[in-house]
C-alpha cells in the first residue's frame, strides 16, 4: 500500500498543502489588476451568469483579428470577481480552459495557479492540465494530483497522479499504476510508454521503453507535452497536420528544438500570441546559436538585415523578403519596429500599405501616420491610416470612399466592406455617405439580431469588459472570409463607446489590411 492509499484509508489525508495564514480567497482570480492594464474587479460581477457562460464556452473557435484576440487576452487575464450567480472556480476554469483553446496556455497557467489547490474541482483540474502540458510544465498539476487525487477518474488523470508519485519518490507505485492503466485499457498505448518513459527518468526506472508511433493518427496535448520533455521525434506528418494550438504550444516551449519553435513564430505572431518584441527576441536567439544549422538561420539573418542595415533600400529589401515568406501577416508583425525605423521617401510609395500595415499590427499608429503625405486619397494605404489615426476633425469624405471602391480588387470587395463598416463604427462616415455606400457594397449596417443587441446594450450601460467578451464571440473564425461588416460595424462601435477606441481602431485597420 503507497502512502496516499494508506493515509485514505485512515482518514489522515490533509486537506490543504498550505498553512491557514497563506490560503488565498477564490474572488478576484487572475493575473493583472486594473493597476497593470486590466479591467476593474466588479466589471462581470453584476452580470448575468448565464451570459457570461455562454460566452466564455461559446468562443470555441480562433478570433480572425490578431488585435481582438490581444483584448479578448487582457480580459480573460484580467483579476476579477466572478458574475452573479457564478461560482468563483467556475469562473476561473472556464477563463482558463478559453486561454488553452486560444493557444495562451502561459497564461492559462498563471490563472490557474491564482488558485490554491484544495479548491480545485474537476473542471479546473481539467483546464490546469491541459495548461501545464501546453506549456511543457508536465509537474506542475502535482500539488493539485496529489491533494485531491479523486477529482477525476480518466485514463489521462490517472497518468498525471502516477508520473507526479513517480517524482515525489514513489516509483515503484508509479510503476504498478501506469501497468494497470496499459491493461485496463483507460489510455492510449502511445499515452502509457510516453507516461513510463517520463515517470523513469525520476531516478529508479528499472526498464527501457519504446516509444513507437505507428496507429497514432493524431496529437494531444499529452503526446506533446510529454514527447518534448522526452525529447522524442514527434512523427512529421503528425505534427504538421496538428491543430494551430500546438504551434502556439511549440513557440512558448522551452523544451522543443529552437528552429521549430521559430517556425512557428510567424503564425503565433500573427494570432497575436506573440509581440512583435517577442518575435525579434526569438529570432535573435536563433541567431545567436553556433549549433543551429545555417539554412535554419537564414530567416534570422534577413531579419537581422531588415533592422540594421546600413541602406534604406537593403532594409526595405529584407523586409519584402520576409513578407512574401510563410505567414505574410506574421511577417509583418515580426518586421513592424524595422517598418518604423523607414524614413518616409517617394521612392519607398510603392511599399507603404504593407509598411503601413506591418507598423499597425504593432500598434504604431504615430510612426504609421508620418506616411500619410505619400499615400494618395482612396489608396490602401490612406484607407488604414483613415480608420488608425487617434482623432479627425470631420467625416471622412464620400469621393474617396468611391474612389477607394471602385479600386478594391479584393474578394467580394471585403476591404470596402470592412472599410465603411469601420468608419461607420468609429463615427467617421456620414449617414448619407454610409447609405450609399452600403447600398454600393450591398450591405446593411442597420441590421441587428440577438448578439448585436447584446453588445450594443453592454455598451449602453458602459461595460467594457462584456463588450470585449462579446467581441471575441462576434470575431471567431478561421479568417477573416469569415468576418461579416455588420459583425465588424457592432464591434468597432461598442468597442468605441466603451472607451476601448484603440482598439477599436487597431481592429478596423487590419480588417481593411487582411480583408
Amino acid at each position: 500500500m503507497d502512502p496516499d492509499e494508506f493515509n485514505e484509508l485512515f482518514g489522515l489525508k490533509p486537506e490543504y498543502d498550505i498553512p491557514p495564514g497563506a490560503r488565498r480567497a477564490v474572488s478576484r482570480v487572475g493575473v493583472i489588476d486594473s493597476r497593470e492594464g486590466g479591467f476593474p474587479s466588479q466589471a462581470l460581477a453584476g452580470q448575468p451568469a448565464a451570459l457570461v457562460r455562454a460566452a466564455l464556452a461559446g468562443t470555441r473557435q480562433p478570433l480572425v483579428s490578431r488585435w481582438g484576440h490581444i483584448l479578448l487576452r487582457r480580459v480573460l487575464a484580467s483579476r476579477l470577481d466572478a458574475p452573479a450567480g457564478m461560482m468563483p472556480v467556475e469562473f476561473a476554469a472556464l477563463r482558463a480552459a478559453l486561454l488553452n483553446r486560444m493557444g495562451e496556455g502561459a497564461v492559462a497557467r498563471a490563472l490557474v495557479q491564482d488558485v490554491d489547490s484544495a479548491n480545485f474541482d474537476a473542471a479546473l483540474a481539467g483546464s490546469a492540465l491541459d495548461a501545464y502540458l501546453l506549456t511543457g510544465d508536465v509537474l506542475g498539476i502535482c500539488p493539485v494530483a496529489q491533494l485531491k487525487g479523486d477529482l477525476r477518474s480518466d485514463g489521462t488523470w490517472q497518468m498525471a497522479r502516477a508520473i507526479c508519485a513517480a517524482y515525489a519518490g514513489s516509483t515503484r507505485v508509479a510503476e504498478r499504476d501506469l501497468t494497470r492503466t496499459l491493461q485496463s485499457g483507460a489510455a492510449p498505448r502511445i499515452d502509457v510508454l510516453l507516461a513510463q518513459r517520463y515517470a523513469g527518468a525520476a531516478g529508479e526506472g528499472r526498464r527501457n521503453v519504446t516509444i513507437e508511433w505507428d496507429g497514432v493518427e493524431e496529437l494531444s496535448p499529452w503526446r506533446f507535452a510529454l514527447a518534448r520533455a522526452l525529447g522524442a521525434e514527434i512523427p512529421p506528418a503528425l505534427r504538421s497536420g496538428a491543430a494551430p494550438q500546438y504551434d502556439f504550444a511549440e513557440v512558448l516551449n522551452p523544451a522543443a528544438p529552437l528552429p521549430a519553435r521559430a517556425a512557428a513564430g510567424d503564425r503565433a505572431g500573427g494570432r497575436g500570441v506573440l509581440s512583435s518584441a517577442a518575435m525579434v527576441d526569438l529570432y535573435s536567439q536563433l541567431w545567436a546559436d553556433p549549433t543551429v544549422a545555417e539554412g535554419d538561420r537564414a530567416r534570422a539573418g534577413t531579419l537581422r538585415e531588415a533592422y540594421v542595415a546600413q541602406d534604406p533600400a537593403a532594409r526595405l529589401a529584407a523586409m519584402r523578403s520576409l513578407w512574401g515568406e510563410g505567414d505574410a501577416y506574421g511577417g509583418q508583425v515580426l518586421t513592424a519596429y524595422a517598418a518604423a525605423r523607414l524614413t518616409p521617401n517617394e521612392s519607398y510609395a510603392a511599399d507603404a500599405p504593407q509598411l503601413i500595415a506591418a507598423m499597425l499590427a504593432a500598434g504604431l499608429d504615430r510612426n504609421a501616420l508620418r506616411w500619410g503625405p505619400l499615400v494618395p486619397e482612396g489608396s490602401l494605404g490612406w484607407a488604414m491610416l483613415t480608420v488608425a489615426q487617434p482623432t479627425r476633425s470631420g467625416p471622412v469624405g464620400g469621393g474617396a470612399i468611391d474612389r477607394f471602391i471602385g479600386d478594391d480588387g479584393s474578394a467580394g470587395q471585403r476591404k470596402s466592406r470592412f472599410l465603411v463598416a469601420g468608419l461607420a463604427g468609429l463615427g467617421r462616415l456620414d449617414q448619407g455617405d454610409i447609405a450609399s455606400a452600403s447600398g454600393d457594397l450591398g450591405i446593411n449596417l442597420a441590421r441587428e439580431n440577438a448578439w448585436s443587441r447584446k453588445i450594443g446594450r453592454a455598451a449602453e450601460l458602459g461595460n467594457p469588459a462584456l463588450v470585449a467578451l462579446l467581441a471575441g464571440v462576434g470575431m471567431q473564425g478561421e479568417g477573416w472570409d469569415k468576418m461579416t461588416a455588420l459583425h465588424l460595424f457592432h464591434i468597432v462601435r461598442a468597442l468605441d463607446r466603451v472607451g476601448l477606441g484603440a482598439e477599436a481602431r487597431m481592429i478596423a485597420a487590419e480588417a481593411v489590411a487582411r480583408g
